[in-house]
C-alpha cells in the first residue's frame, strides 16, 4: 500500500534547526524510497528554496515569526494546515503540538492524524508560568484532536498512558555509526585527540549549561572546554559573559556541519550532555554513535537511553569531580562500546524509518478497513 503522507510542524528540511527537522529529514526521504508520496511543509524563510528534496515534495508556507516573534509560529502552522486541507493526504504526521494543536478543529478531516508528542514542553524553564500553563493546554488539545500518537521516549509513553489513558507507539530517533571515512577525514592537528571537553546544546537554562561550565570553571583541569551552540539569545549572552574570564572555555557558536560535529564528539575527552527535558535527544544519540565518552545530567530521559554506560551529574560539584577524575581506560572504553551497540540495534535510522512506515500503515488501515461482517 502506497500512501500520500504530509509532515507538518517543523521549520522544514533539510535540517538547519533541531530535532524534529532532523528526524523529518530521515523519515521523509526513507518513506519516499519505500514508494510513498511524501510532502514536508517548510517555512518560506527556510534556506532551502527548491520544491523537492531527495524525492520529497516541499511546500513553502508563509511564516511571520521573523516579524512578530513566537506568535508567528501559530500563523505558520495555520497556513500549513489550511494548505494541507486542500491536498487530500491519506495521513498527516504532526511533529509536536506547541503551536499546531490550537488549530485542532482545522486538522484535515479526511486524513488520518498522527502526532509525535514531543517532550514535556511545559517543563522547560525558559518558559514563563503563563506559557507553561498554555503548553499543558496545548498538550491536552493535541491528545484530543489526534487519532494516533508517537512517543520518542519510553518515559513520554508512560506519561501519556498515566495522564491521558492513551496508548502511543514508541519510536525513537536514530543515528549513523561513525564511519572509517569520517575517521580519516580530519587532520588530528585540527581536532586534537582527547584534549578537550565538549558540550553541544541550545543555550537554554534546562540544558544545564551553567551547571556544567561552573563545575569546569572551578576545576584544576588544564584541558579546554569547547561549547557548540548559538549564543546570540539572552541566556547565551549571559553564559558567555559569566565565563568570559576563563580562557579554557571556548564558545564556538552553532555548527550545522554534521561531519565536523561528529569529529569533535569522537575526539573529545568527555562529552557533556546536560539536557533535562524532552524525549530521546538526537544530539545524545549522535554523541553515542560518534564514540564519545559521555557525562549526562541525571534524569529519567537520559538514563532510559544510556543506562549504566555514562557518568551522571546533578550539580556543579559533581561536574568538577568528573572533570578532574574521569579516566580513559578499559571500563570507559567498554561504556563507549556498549553505546555503539545500542545505536546499532536500538537507534538506527533503518529501524526508525521501518517503524514509522509500519505504524502509519497500521493507523491508516485501522481508519479505513472496517472488519468484515460475520
Amino acid at each position: 500500500m502506497k500512501l500520500k503522507i504530509a509532515i507538518l510542524g517543523t521549520r522544514g528540511i533539510p535540517n538547519y534547526y533541531g530535532g524534529f527537522e532532523h528526524i523529518s529529514e530521515y523519515v521523509s526521504a526513507g518513506l519516499v524510497k519505500k514508494g510513498h508520496s511524501v510532502t514536508v511543509y517548510n517555512s518560506h524563510n527556510h534556506p532551502y528554496k527548491a520544491d523537492t528534496w531527495n524525492g520529497v515534495n516541499i511546500v513553502h508556507c508563509y511564516d511571520p515569526e521573523y516579524l512578530i516573534g513566537t506568535a508567528g509560529q501559530f500563523a505558520y502552522d495555520f497556513n500549513c494546515l489550511m494548505d494541507a486541507r486542500k491536498r487530500k493526504f491519506d495521513v498527516v504526521l504532526l511533529m509536536g503540538y506547541t503551536s499546531s494543536s490550537v488549530w485542532g478543529h482545522l486538522y484535515p478531516p479526511n486524513s488520518v492524524i498522527i502526532t509525535n508528542m514531543d517532550g514535556l514542553e511545559w517543563k522547560r524553564s525558559k518558559y514563563s508560568k503563563p506559557v507553561q500553563k498554555f503548553l499543558k493546554y496545548a498538550e491536552k488539545l493535541a491528545v484530543k484532536h489526534s487519532q494516533y500518537y508517537i512517543s520518542d521516549s519510553r518515559v513520554i509513553r508512560s506519561y501519556l498512558k498515566d495522564k491521558y489513558e492513551v496508548e502511543s507507539r514508541y519510536i525513537p530517533y536514530g543515528a549513523d555509526l561513525f564511519s572509517e571515512q569520517e575517521r580519516e577525514q580530519f587532520d588530528k592537528s585540527e581536532v586534537l585527540k582527547e584534549d578537550y571537553f565538549l558540550l553541544m546544546a541550545r543555550m537554554e537554562p534546562e540544558n544545564n549549561i551553567e551547571t556544567i561550565l561552573e563545575g569546569f570553571n572551578s576545576s584544576s583541569s588544564k584541558k579546554s572546554f569547547m561549547v557548540l551552540g548559538d549564543t546570540s539569545n539572552r541566556f547565551g549572552k549571559f553564559i558567555t559573559h559569566r565565563f568570559k574570564n576563563d580562557d579554557r572555555i571556548q564558545f564556538k557558536g552553532a555548527n550545522f556541519d554534521n561531519s565536523v560535529v561528529r569529529a569533535l564528539q569522537n575526539n573529545s575527552y568527555l562529552y557533556f550532555h546536560g539536557h533535562s527535558v524532552g524525549g530521546t535527544n538526537p544530539s545524545l544519540l549522535e554523541a553515542m554513535a560518534s564514540e564519545a565518552l559521555i557525562a549526562a545530567h541525571n534524569n529519567p530521559f537520559n538514563k532510559a537511553v544510556l543506562n549504566s554506560d555514562a557518568f551522571y551529574f546533578d550539580n556543579a560539584n559533581e561536574v568538577r569531580h568528573l572533570v578532574e577524575n574521569v579516566q580513559r581506560k578499559d571500563p570507559e572504553r567498554e561504556m563507549v562500546k556498549n553505546n555503539l551497540h545500542k545505536i546499532q540495534y536500538q537507534f538506527n535510522w533503518e529501524m526508525v524509518i521501518n517503524d514509522y512506515e509500519d505504524f502509519i500503515l497500521e493507523c491508516y488501515r485501522n481508519q479505513h478497513e472496517k472488519p468484515a461482517k460475520a
